[in-house]
């Protein structure tokens, strides 16, 4: 071992010497320009060609730094994981108190090209406007504006429109939600089918009219149950013109707790019904009611070949500064595109809401009198007291005139002298009566306005992309071009707040159960997705496709179009009435078993050694699902394998991530004697430990079996299991109980002895390989953390409190979050029972609580799975009345007031937390991880479910993990939030060195990271304050497949007792070879037949994400051989044992194709793009 480290030591310093003077050399001549000039030899050609063989040598030493470095770190892992432990093969410990596993020996080098890493340093994309700087720019008041209370007084003069006349676009529409107050069913029953008959009966009567629809959901609900004739004249509409699909998802989804495999889903699951029913093709998003807005949303319409944009729901304060500058029409832009190519044009809307009183102009007292549905006699009245009239001959002018005015104004806040009038409110139009009432009165209002030429206005009904069109006419330029001008957007609008301090911040974890089970069906659909495309394109191959369960499609639909229903901004948001909350439940319960079904029929068939010998029976499923739910609100049971001395029992394990990955696999067995084989017939190391039926109490008869497994990427693995005598490769957890007093004892019994002790106020401690972690003695929580090889402990304080509501009329409830001040500390009435596991695979520290039981564990494992601390917290708050439970994490990062968060498990938004806005104010939605960091460290929470984030203080990182609220906060949901579940939160805690020889990117710079790569760093001494808050960042390579793992468990699937035997298996690996790691598989999507939508066709859609890195934080092994490629992918050449016959770009929803590529074509894909393929696999 000493002599290994010896001459990698000394190979790495003659290597770094030698290359040092070559620098010095050509540094020399570099700066020399007087000699140079003197002696005449050196003309600027070659010196220009000096310069590029500088810059080749530097790319060059980039490469063989990192290969060295990571055959160095393999050579060490090696030795350090046991391959030459002192007992031979048998996991050990080693002095510092760490197991050592025997490991299966293969290096793992990760080859990333810095080319690689140059988007992260060199991105600063171009806009004019930044949200970020608009945050730190606006003083947040909230002044009387007058008849527009939350803007300002608008004049204007009467001739400003002689020359160029008003162009008045009115846009009815219906807002349907997908669930709320009702259900789904019950929703469409009794309103939308009314709604959508109508349209097709009341448009078809003047050819002026028009009406847009957006949530597909609806729509095709209808359209199966309505006549060849409804169906006929709905295309006729659509054709004309009259009728427009807008954005065409499944629903308007959320823009917050949503993911962006579900957001492309629910988009996907809409255009391709579209495509399939009607050959209709959006052009223009309609987002009137996402409380909030995502940056993501923006590019995925773009890549869905979208040319414009509309939002509404933005912050009060904003919409303000946005109406002054007249930017409420802008190009949205990534903060992360250095060109244009992410550029959508956006309309916010400017007032308070999308309802009629606040589209036609700024006096919402005036608006009303325009709503006809309002006239008196009906059940809806106007609140500032002054009724609608019928038009009639004797008040046109005097009509006409008033709502001009309103046009007018409105048309100031804007660039162009085209306005947009929306005319509806939530499922308007669902009585004839209103047909009538809205569409003549208008219709007399535009006449007399269009046949009035001294008032310069044109005036119709209007479909939105009609709008648009005349916005680019006007400005001079093509649909979806920017016109003259027109600013340029980038950032996102979180948080929301529609009126005082009233910030729309609690539905981030409103009903967090919900959450945490959408998240799981979403990752259960991918992989089932991928499991059934590769299944059916190998059955496909082998001529087998006739025996193969094809109909497993039915659930695969089924199971997308539940996912996308939940992302609608009512049901993922937690907003919804608690029958209608019961039916989402129930909705995604039935997809998650279904999906199960599809996972384990692919599975198999691809694990059929002879696939002659395969045989599919409905009722007689080959294997066991991993887990299964009694109902709808009830946590996950984990199967128990039931193993005898008779015979092995196999399991398969799947792995749904893109990369090979090794990690610890958990399985509850029937016996505290387990062996675990591989395919091959090695023996692996086990850690037995307890299940506990209560915090002292252990079962007596079922025990978890930790093993370590290293699994193909996308792919099965196959192993074999034993109840057998005690060997050496099994070995059983030390359990230790800390008890808080005399009164409490522990019930221990054989095979698993544990011991218990007195707690005490010492800190103590776990350790593994890579982390140590150091914990209070009194309750058990996180203390801090120390990385190998680094000296020093980095604080690292786990927390948890509780917030309150205010006393005041205003209350929290389901959307808003009004605390009564500062979280206060969480105080139980009774000191927590601690429990202490180690062993040689993890150790874990668990702490019950009155209201959560937190478990933290590490696993000694080489790579990824073993290099952060995964917390899992079962909260239950069903006691407690207006109470939020927080868990926050306190470091000594220097991070001062910035943090940063992600936005839809797509992208990283950097956010600040503003002293002059309250408290709610500066909490942000957390889909999928959110870091602080400084000059030293960087420290990321990752989560597998949405929650709402804060960072109050520097090297503060917080999550409200649950809320329980008695009453409504008066935004129309009628109910608080009092039907709470036992619900358990997944995180991964993540901490990185920065690795100080890449700050700079130089030659010298990465020398001496060779260096210091070979000699450890000095202990940590004062961090500098990361105070950047530009709006780019990236996670690292590590941070990335850290979420992957988290997001995407390796799923167990044991293989039921067969009376006949079970037939041979082996493992499938469908990959040749790993995707570059920098490369994310979205989905691998079996395309619906056109002739039947419960079929699949003969094609896939592949989706590919290639992730921005950032390489600044130090490389760790990630336990697979990783490298990146600079975008590139060969595809014929990616999948084992099948032919491609086609490759064909096409749009992010499969809408819009381009011409195929050659079948031996490599795609490429720029850093953070997004990119979809058909593909026929045989």
């Amino acid at each position: 071992m000493k002599l290994r480290k010896q001459v990698t030591v000394c190979g790495g310093a003659i290597f770094c010497v030698a290359v040092f003077s070559l620098y010095l050399m050509l540094d020399k001549v570099q700066h020399e320009p007087a000699t140079r000039q003197n002696a005449g030899n050196f003309p600027r050609s070659q010196i220009s060609v000096l310069q590029n063989r500088i810059e080749q040598l530097e790319q060059l030493l980039e490469e063989n730094h990192q290969i060295i470095s990571h055959i160095k770190d393999s050579v060490m892992e090696l030795t350090d994981t046991g391959a030459v432990s002192p007992s031979g093969h048998l996991p050990f410990k080693s002095g510092n108190g760490s197991w050592v596993l025997p490991f299966d020996g293969r290096p793992s080098l990760v080859a990333v090209k810095p080319q690689d890493c140059q988007f992260a340093v060199d991105n600063h994309g171009q806009s004019d406007i930044q949200m970020l700087d608009v945050y730190s720019l606006l003083k947040f008041d909230n002044p009387d504006g007058g008849v527009w209370k939350q803007g300002f007084e608008i004049t204007y003069e009467p001739q400003e429109w002689d020359e160029q006349p008003l162009q008045v676009f009115v846009v009815p529409h219906s807002h349907n939600d997908p669930g709320w107050i009702k259900t789904f069913d019950k929703y469409f029953m009794e309103q939308t089918q009314h709604i959508l008959n109508n349209m097709v009966v009341k448009l078809a009567e003047d050819p002026r009219r028009r009406f847009i629809w957006s949530e597909i959901s609806y729509f095709s609900k209808w359209w199966d149950n309505v006549d060849k004739q409804k169906q006929e004249a709905t295309r006729k509409l659509l054709k004309s013109g009259q009728l427009e699909i807008v954005t065409g998802g499944w629903v308007m989804s959320d823009e917050a707790n949503t993911h962006y495999f579900a957001m492309i889903d629910q988009l996907i699951e809409g255009h391709q019904w579209l495509e399939a029913n009607l050959g209709v093709k959006p052009q223009s998003g309609w987002a009137i009611d996402p409380f909030g807005h995502s940056a993501t949303m923006p590019y995925l319409l773009k890549k869905a070949n979208l040319t414009s944009m509309l939002i509404q729901r933005v912050h009060y304060s904003i919409k303000k500064h946005f109406a002054s500058t007249r930017s409420l029409e802008f190009m949205w832009r990534q903060s992360w595109d250095k060109s244009s190519d992410s550029d959508i044009f956006c309309h916010m809307m400017p007032f308070y809401s999308y309802d009629v009183p606040h589209t036609c102009g700024p006096d919402p007292k005036v608006c009303c009198q325009f709503d006809f549905k309002r006239l008196p006699g009906g059940r809806v009245n106007c609140p500032w007291k002054v009724p609608p009239k019928p038009v009639v001959e004797a008040n046109l002018e005097e009509r006409a005139t008033l709502l001009l005015d309103q046009y007018r104004k409105k048309s100031k806040l804007f660039r162009s002298k085209v306005v947009l009038v929306p005319l509806g409110d939530d499922f308007r139009f669902d009585m004839t009566i209103e047909w009538d009432q809205q569409f003549s009165n208008y219709q007399k209002l535009f006449d007399y306005m269009n046949s009035h030429p001294e008032l310069h206005v044109q005036a119709k009904f209007a479909t939105l992309s009609e709008y648009f069109s005349a916005v680019y006419k006007a400005g001079g330029v093509a649909e979806g071009a920017r016109p003259p001008d027109y600013p340029v957007v980038s950032g996102d609008f979180f948080a929301y707040a529609d009126r005082e301090d009233h910030y729309w911040t609690g539905y981030f974890t409103s009903r967090p159960f919900y959450k945490s089970l959408g998240r799981v069906l979403e990752s259960q659909l991918r992989g089932a997705e991928i499991l059934y495309s590769l299944a059916l394109s190998n059955a496909r191959h082998a001529g087998m496709d006739g025996r193969y369960p094809v109909s497993d499609y039915t659930l695969l639909v089924d199971a997308r179009r539940s996912v996308a229903l939940f992302q609608h901004h009512d049901a993922i948001t937690g907003t919804a009435k608690e029958n209608v909350v019961v039916d989402y439940g129930t909705r995604l319960l039935k997809a998650l078993v279904g999906l199960k079904r599809v996972i384990i029929n692919a599975a198999h068939f691809l694990v059929m050694k002879n696939k002659e010998l395969y045989r599919f029976y409905q009722t007689e499923p080959f294997l066991e699902t991993d887990d299964r739910r009694a109902t709808q609100d009830s946590l996950p049971q984990q199967t128990l394998i039931e193993l005898d001395s008779s015979g092995p029992r196999y399991l398969v394990l799947y792995n749904p991530v893109e990369q090979e990955r090794l990690c610890a696999v958990s399985v509850l067995v029937n016996t505290a004697h387990p062996r675990v084989l591989t395919e091959d017939g090695q023996t692996l190391p086990v850690q037995v430990s307890a299940q506990w039926a209560a915090p002292t109490k252990m079962s007596t008869e079922v025990f978890k079996a930790t093993f370590m497994a290293r699994l193909p990427a996308l792919g099965l693995a196959v192993f074999h299991m034993y109840s057998s005598d005690d060997s050496p490769m099994t070995l059983r957890s030390d359990t230790l109980l800390r008890l808080p007093g005399a009164g409490v004892t522990a019930h221990a019994s054989e095979p698993l002895p544990i011991r218990s002790q007195q707690a005490d106020a010492q800190t103590f401690y776990i350790t593994t390989q890579s982390l140590t972690l150091g914990f209070s003695g009194t309750t058990g929580l996180l203390e801090n953390i120390r990385l190998k090889d680094d000296p020093q402990e980095v604080k690292l304080q786990m927390q948890f409190l509780v917030y309150g509501t205010r006393p005041s009329k205003d209350k929290s409830g389901a959307y808003l979050f009004l605390p009564d001040g500062k979280a206060k500390p969480y105080n139980p009435k009774e000191p927590p029972v601690v429990r202490v596991v180690e062993g040689p695979l993890f150790s874990e520290v668990v702490a019950h609580f009155q209201h959560f039981q937190q478990t933290v564990r590490i696993h000694n494992v080489p790579g990824v799975d073993g290099l952060s601390v995964e917390l899992t917290t079962t909260v239950d708050i069903r006691d407690q009345n207006n109470k939020e439970l927080s868990m926050r994490l306190v470091s000594d990062i220097q991070s001062g007031d910035v943090f940063h968060t992600d936005l839809n498990g797509f992208q990283m938004q950097a956010r600040r937390q503003f002293q002059k806005l309250p408290l709610q104010a500066n909490f942000y939605p957390v889909p999928s991880q959110a870091y602080i960091q400084d000059g030293l460290h960087r420290l990321s929470l990752h989560t597998a479910q949405p929650l709402g984030v804060a960072s109050l203080e520097s090297g503060q990182l917080e999550v409200i993990l649950d809320r329980r609220l008695m009453q409504d906060d008066n935004r129309g949901l009628g109910q608080g939030l009092k039907d709470n579940k036992k619900t358990t939160n997944h995180f991964r805690l993540l901490l990185e060195r920065r690795d100080m020889g890449n700050a700079s990117g130089g030659l010298f710079a990465k020398l001496f990271s060779v260096f210091r790569s070979l000699f450890p760093p000095a202990p940590r001494g004062g961090a500098s304050e990361m105070t950047d808050s530009g709006a780019n960042s990236f996670p690292s390579l590590l941070g990335h497949m850290t979420g992957a793992i988290l997001n995407h468990e390796v799923l167990p699937l044991p293989v039921l007792p067969k009376k006949r035997g079970v037939p041979p298996l082996q493992t499938f690996c469908p990959l040749k070879e790993p995707l570059p790691c920098d490369f994310h598989l979205v989905n691998l999507r079996s395309i619906q037949s056109p002739v039947d939508p419960n079929s699949p066709s003969p094609y896939t859609a592949m989706i590919l994400h290639r992730k921005g890195l950032d390489c600044s934080l130090e490389s760790q092994s990630l336990g697979f051989n990783c490298s990146t490629t600079q975008g590139q992918l060969g595809v014929s050449s990616l999948f084992w044992g099948l032919d491609l016959h086609l490759l064909q770009p096409v749009s992010l929803t499969l809408m819009h194709s381009s011409p195929p590529l050659a079948n031996d074509s490599s795609v490429s894909l720029a850093p953070m793009e997004l990119s979809a393929f058909k593909l026929k696999l045989h």
